[in-house]
């Protein structure tokens, strides 16, 4: 049985919180799908996300009303506020950060028919390089679930790259990321810029600009990547 509005009322909550659905889809029947709500098989799953910054104002107010220090507040911040709109919805909702890992990355691909970019992250042909993937919920049932247009590609038609001519130390390349140089040149006395500002290759990007997260975010984000 195919629950239709159903998407739409869970877009609805998830407004209060700036977040949005990302897409979905249904497991193949021959697919090893995680368990939902009450341990059966997942037959769908609609991700959870944001388009630029939109969250930033809600999870910062959620923060400064916590009277204990958080090691992880966003995954902290996000588990609570999706996992309520699971539960209203008779979903089970899975996190990027959670052991063992679950393949995001592939889901959104299947979603939204994105690709990656030179530096990994999924190119969005609106929102560029600027959105994220909070969480997944998963549903026993099958649900109503938008259907994902071909997505153009936008780093096909970008010849420049400068995504990939703005970072000091050539983090990303062809060979992949240099994750230690990386984090050596953001702790260490150069690194100003990226500390404040957040990744140079990724600021660069020509598209989705209207959607770029203010210093603010850029700065918390790069702090919980490099530990600072």
């Amino acid at each position: 049985m195919v629950a239709r509005g159903l998407v739409e009322e869970i877009a609805a909550a998830l407004a209060a919180q700036g977040l949005i659905p990302r897409g979905g889809f249904r497991f193949a029947g021959d697919e090893a799908a995680p368990t939902g709500a009450s341990g059966g098989a997942a037959i769908s799953v609609l991700l959870v996300g944001q388009a630029g910054v939109a969250p930033w104002s809600h999870f910062q107010h959620w923060l400064e009303r916590q009277h204990l220090p958080i090691v992880n507040p966003l995954d902290t911040w996000s588990r609570e506020v999706i996992g309520t709109v699971a539960k209203n919805f008779g979903a089970r909702a899975v996190s990027p950060s959670d052991r063992p890992y679950l393949p995001f990355q592939q889901w959104a691909m299947r979603a939204e028919g994105l690709k990656p970019s030179p530096l990994g992250i999924l190119m969005h042909p609106k929102y560029g390089l600027w959105h994220a993937y909070r969480a997944a919920l998963l549903f026993e049932d099958e649900i109503a679930l938008p259907v994902a247009d071909a997505a153009i590609h936008l780093c096909d038609a970008c010849v420049e790259k400068p995504c990939l001519k703005s970072c000091p130390v050539d983090a990303y390349s062809g060979q992949g990321f240099a994750h230690e140089a990386c984090l050596d040149h953001v702790r260490g006395p150069h690194g100003s810029p990226c500390r404040i500002g957040g990744c140079l290759d990724r600021n660069a990007c020509p598209y989705g600009t209207s959607y770029r997260y203010p210093p603010e975010a850029q700065a918390f984000h790069m702090a919980a990547f490099a530990k600072l």
